[in-house]
């Protein structure tokens, strides 16, 4: 994921605005659970914008709004919240996206996912940018994909699923040092209930995938997303039918991939082998 910087720390606005969200919650006598079933969106999900560590989508603010007085105080707040330095200005609303999501699949043939991402890797990747990133650019890039990977365990009960190609893994990107750790990484991410990694193999005789990456997610309403991206742009993707291709494209390739005991199967191989 391309990325940028240039915009205000967002921690103390979001921190306002989860305070905001928790003293009203009180005020009705609710509990982060009865919000949540109230609103719509998990007890997680509250408590996570109670603490200022997720950006709340419209909807959350506008279901909050309603359930707590319809005063005018968090769709007011919620116009002064400043987003995350680090995230490229066309990725901003997917991520978004990914904050609330219950489902979310991704199929990548270029790169480890950046939900997956050891930092050694990411570090990599920012180093190698180009135009070059400055120190400062590079935190503050490391310090946003930290955030984003705070989804695999903020939120147990999204179902994640991601497919990743074997050569991103033999190309070993930073080196072996770093390959290690993103095999261990992997291995030990791949152990949480709600996450399935598949590899796919080199040697693949048919493959749905060869149109490139693919980005899908299921919100709280049950409406399916995908993103596409590519050099310095990206596209949300709403339209019904294309949709509905990506969806048919992703399920051929969990069926070709191996499974998901074959794949931890090589990646202990692969690591064996460095």
């Amino acid at each position: 994921m391309a990325v940028e910087s240039g915009e205000p720390e967002s921690s103390d606005s979001l921190r306002t605005f989860g305070a905001v969200v928790q003293g009203l919650r009180e005020h009705h006598g609710l509990s982060r659970e009865e919000l949540g079933d109230v609103v719509g969106f998990s007890k997680h999900t509250v408590a996570s914008v109670e603490l200022g560590r997720r950006m709340p989508d419209e909807e959350f603010v506008e279901a909050a709004e309603g359930a707590l007085g319809n005063t005018g105080a968090l769709r007011r707040a919620a116009g002064f919240l400043e987003r995350q330095p680090g995230l490229a200005a066309w990725f901003r609303r997917w991520a978004r996206l990914e904050k609330t999501a219950i489902t979310l699949y991704t199929y990548e043939c270029r790169m480890i996912p950046g939900l997956l991402q050891t930092e050694a890797y990411a570090r990599q990747l920012f180093i190698d940018e180009l135009p070059p990133l400055t120190d400062e650019e590079i935190e503050a890039n490391w310090a946003a994909r930290d955030e984003r990977q705070r989804l695999l365990r903020d939120q147990p009960n999204t179902a994640f699923g991601f497919i990743i190609e074997e050569h991103v893994l033999l190309r070993q990107t930073g080196g072996p040092d770093v390959t290690r750790g993103v095999l261990d990484h992997l291995m030990e991410i791949g152990k949480l209930r709600n996450i399935n990694i598949q590899i796919m193999p080199q040697v693949r005789h048919s493959h749905a995938g060869l149109h490139g990456p693919i980005r899908l997610l299921e919100t709280p309403k049950n409406k399916w997303v995908a993103y596409n991206e590519g050099q310095e742009s990206g596209q949300l993707i709403t339209d019904p039918k294309v949709i509905s291709v990506l969806t048919q494209r992703y399920a051929k390739m969990r069926e070709q991939a191996l499974s998901i005991e074959d794949s931890v199967s090589l990646l202990k191989q692969m690591r064996g082998d460095l």
